[in-house]
């Protein structure tokens, strides 16, 4: 029995005929035959790091009907925006989280009913568990004594609705937009709007309470009267700041933030290291136009200088041993409007320079639409930040928790050297900086490691092999 109470169901147990008669002659042994009402949909972790989620928005409303691995919600993790599916069929009984609140990792965010007749009893169960949520989404006027105080998190979009209004008439702005400052669309209208090159910004979204659906996009696309005036307004609304005002970090700043303290507890040091790019560039230059990326080519220079410095690839995690990682996945950091995420180039040493440019230009458009799978942005070995395209000539990068090193990529630029024949000449030259866990990694592997990245920048034939 206690087995069963652990199924992480809300069952009804039933006994069994056997259970109520006791024959004198020969006692039988009790049965119980299980049968589960209504289940629960969870918050699910999403990633390793995520200890909490946020519901963007619910494609399912309550009463309808759901079939085994059918998508229900999408969930903003620390990372990315993901569909959950459910793992039963059902009717969507009652939904216990709103869009744009957040609750734990483990928590019940919604009741699915095995039939019609099982609602009832799963929002009883709903009430009685003192969520925020569904009831009063739906029956707010029938049942205006409904207690506001969630569990999970604060609701304040429900608690901020008077009881005597109108459900219907909730804000315009959709919860999960946190005041306009982000897009709230179904990922298919996200996919269309890319299609179709539509600024899901200037979309006015007709789906619940504002969120954009894919008839928004199709219906912005086939209108030729898409003025450049909202466009501009959107950017200058988007770009006021209130001074003085406090502002929550988002889901992905708070994973940030939580991932800069676990570094703090990790003893770094530093070592800096200046190449030629003439020939890295000339190359660049040659290649370009099929499609080659700067990012590519130093994701795979680095993972190229890694198989010779396979230490350099290892981490370490429980600070009592190392890992020799058996892949060599290189992570560049991207900046994301509110924070920032490191897409992951898997096995960058076995892939030829096309088809890692091809990967990366994949990876970043999924990232900017938030739809980053968590094995496309967990499984990094080493990290790349660079800011040379900003001008930037040097700078230090934080050890991202799990790794062994992260490399900060400066800017090329002319610089006068001398030469060996000692005449003085001009050359582009750029620095990087590198960061390490100096619990596995010592100042000479990193010098030679930055040696051998060095040579292969300067005489770069071989990375189009």
């Amino acid at each position: 029995m206690a087995n069963l109470l652990h199924l992480n169901l809300r069952s009804v147990f039933i006994p069994s005929l056997s259970t109520r008669r006791h024959s004198s002659a020969a006692p039988r042994r009790h049965q119980f035959r299980v049968e589960a009402k209504v289940r629960e949909i969870f918050m699910p972790a999403l990633s390793s790091t995520m200890t909490e989620g946020k519901v963007v928005s619910w494609l399912k409303s309550e009463g309808d009907q759901v079939a085994k691995g059918e998508s229900v919600v999408v969930v903003e993790s620390d990372k990315a925006d993901m569909e959950v599916e459910s793992f039963h069929d059902g009717i969507m009984a009652a939904i216990m989280v709103l869009e744009g609140d957040s609750a734990a990792v483990g928590s019940t965010i919604a009741l699915l009913a095995e039939s019609e007749s099982d609602i009832a009893l799963a929002k009883a169960q709903a009430s009685g568990s003192g969520s925020s949520g569904s009831d009063q989404k739906t029956e707010a006027v029938a049942a205006p004594v409904a207690e506001p105080e969630p569990v999970s998190a604060p609701s304040v979009v429900a608690v901020s609705a008077p009881v005597s209004s109108p459900v219907v008439k909730v804000a315009s702005t959709h919860p999960a937009s946190e005041g306009g400052k982000r897009v709230v669309a179904t990922p298919f209208a996200k996919k269309l709007a890319k299609e179709f090159n539509v600024d899901l910004g200037t979309v006015v979204g007709s789906g619940p309470m504002g969120r954009i659906v894919a008839k928004d996009v199709e219906l912005a696309a086939s209108s030729a009267a898409v003025s450049e005036k909202p466009k501009v307004a959107a950017v200058a609304a988007a770009s006021t700041v209130q001074l003085g005002s406090v502002v929550p970090f988002t889901t992905m700043q708070g994973a940030v933030s939580k991932n800069m303290l676990v570094s703090l507890s990790v003893p770094t040091f530093r070592v800096g290291y200046t190449m030629t790019t003439d020939a890295l560039d000339a190359l660049y230059k040659k290649i370009k136009s099929k499609g080659v990326t700067m990012t590519a080519l130093l994701a795979k220079a680095t993972a190229m200088a890694l198989t010779q410095h396979p230490v350099v690839n290892s981490s370490c995690r429980d600070g009592k041993s190392f890992t020799y990682n058996s892949s060599i996945n290189i992570a560049v950091a991207v900046a994301m409007d509110g924070g920032l995420i490191t897409p992951v180039l898997q096995d960058a040493d076995k892939l030829d320079i096309y088809t890692l440019s091809r990967k990366w230009k994949e990876l970043v458009d999924k990232a900017r639409a938030k739809q980053l799978q968590p094995q496309e942005y967990t499984t990094g070995t080493f990290t790349l930040s660079n800011l040379g395209m900003f001008g930037v000539d040097r700078f230090d990068a934080i050890l991202p928790p799990g790794t062994g090193a992260i490399m900060a990529v400066g800017s090329s630029r002319p610089t006068v050297v001398g030469t060996k024949d000692g005449r003085i000449g001009m050359k582009n030259q750029m620095q990087v900086n590198v960061t390490a866990d100096h619990r596995v990694i010592y100042g000479a592997d990193l010098a030679a490691f930055l040696q051998t990245f060095a040579q292969i920048i300067e005489d770069p034939k071989d990375l189009t092999f």
